[in-house]
């Protein structure tokens, strides 16, 4: 019988419930690792993960370590702490998450781990960071795609950036979805004063990259009759620009802010949405537009790299920053009825393409290619 890899889990804030990408990715892969036979141990940062999760779910273990819920600091100091306390336990995989915490892949290779590191995008590009933060990043990055014994990248874009710079070939691997139940119920939806079919839906956390104000300005141009915009998600660290996106949204009765939303709230604000929107201008590979598509809505995205690699037909589409263009679009959607055969299209493409069980298996074999080699 084969002894099952044992795999620690860095870099991430924590789950379930605990909002971001990169957190949303790891609390779906790492059940799917654990049924593959691995011992799957998460180090998640105090400050977000939530007591009453426990030490077990679905069968991952959780260990949480100290971080200081700093934006510019929380995320390295846990990396060393979570690395050293990798170097003390000697699992077979130190799994890192995203290329900030990879900065401490040189030390854990010197240290004696093996290290897989998964690049979801070049977070120094994100408007938040200055300019030592972005070092600091870019740091991360080189150190993680150069000195790692195996890379795992999300899209083909990313695969690019980890070839053109650092000459290190990597292994690509998507985000995933799972294709939930459509909710039949409404009884959340109330709370917000949302009629189902009749808002345009946007899932993120308050931060500049996602471009709410953009949004937010070509609703109000598009101004669809009946229709509102529910904006669903936080800051963990709020500053000028959630205070803009909440005075904007606050000039207007037709768009609310529900705040960070889990469980049946945001399945029933997914479910019975007329529209999904994803104005970003950074990505990695958007898994709330793939959470969109699961629940079988017509969606619209900005034209950056990562959007486009999702694999949408052109008018899906819209130019990055345009206002006007959106706008249009945004009037144009609030005028075609969803079909239920639409729905289950929808939900057949993206269950098709971005099936977590066989991402868990890709994984699991991006491991044993570390552990053989040198």
């Amino acid at each position: 019988m084969t002894r099952p890899i044992k795999v620690m889990m860095l870099g991430l804030r924590g789950f379930p419930g605990v909002q971001g990408g990169v957190e949303t990715h790891a609390e779906h892969l790492c059940p799917g690792l654990v049924e593959r036979g691995c011992e799957v141990t998460v180090l998640a940062r105090a400050p977000y993960q939530r007591p009453d999760t426990g030490p077990l779910w679905r069968g991952v273990r959780f260990v949480s370590l100290w971080a200081p819920r700093s934006k510019g600091l929380e995320a390295i100091l846990h990396s060393v702490l979570g690395m050293l306390y990798a170097a003390v336990k000697r699992p077979d995989i130190l799994h890192i998450q995203a290329i900030g915490p990879a900065i401490v892949t040189l030390p854990a290779r010197l240290l004696g781990l093996r290290v897989v590191v998964t690049h979801h995008g070049p977070d120094y590009d994100r408007q938040k960071w200055g300019a030592f933060a972005r070092f600091a990043l870019r740091t991360g990055e080189r150190f993680g795609m150069r000195w790692s014994n195996q890379r795992i990248v999300i899209s083909q874009v990313i695969a690019d950036i980890v070839k053109r710079g650092h000459d290190r070939d990597s292994t690509l691997i998507p985000n995933g979805v799972c294709l939930p139940e459509l909710p039949e119920a409404v009884d959340q939806l109330a709370q917000f004063g949302l009629t189902p079919g009749k808002y345009v839906l946007l899932v993120s956390r308050l931060v500049p990259e996602k471009r709410h104000l953009d949004l937010i300005a070509a609703f109000k141009r598009a101004a669809p009759p009946g229709w509102k915009l529910a904006i669903v998600g936080a800051s963990d660290h709020p500053d000028l620009y959630v205070r803009e996106v909440l005075e904007q949204s606050a000039q207007s009765p037709a768009i609310v802010c529900t705040g960070l939303q889990t469980g049946a709230a945001l399945a029933q604000l997914y479910g019975h949405a007329g529209l999904f929107v994803l104005p970003s201008s950074h990505e990695g590979l958007p898994i709330a537009l793939l959470e969109a598509l699961s629940y079988g809505l017509p969606v619209l995205a900005s034209d950056i790299p990562a959007n486009l690699a999702v694999g949408l037909s052109d008018d899906h589409y819209f130019p990055l920053g345009q206002i006007e263009a959106l706008a249009a679009r945004l009037a144009q959607a609030a005028t075609v009825a969803r079909s239920p055969e639409a729905v289950a299209a929808r939900r057949a493409w993206v269950g098709a393409r971005f099936d977590w069980a066989t991402i868990a298996e890709q994984t699991v074999n991006v491991y044993r290619s570390a552990l053989s080699s040198s």
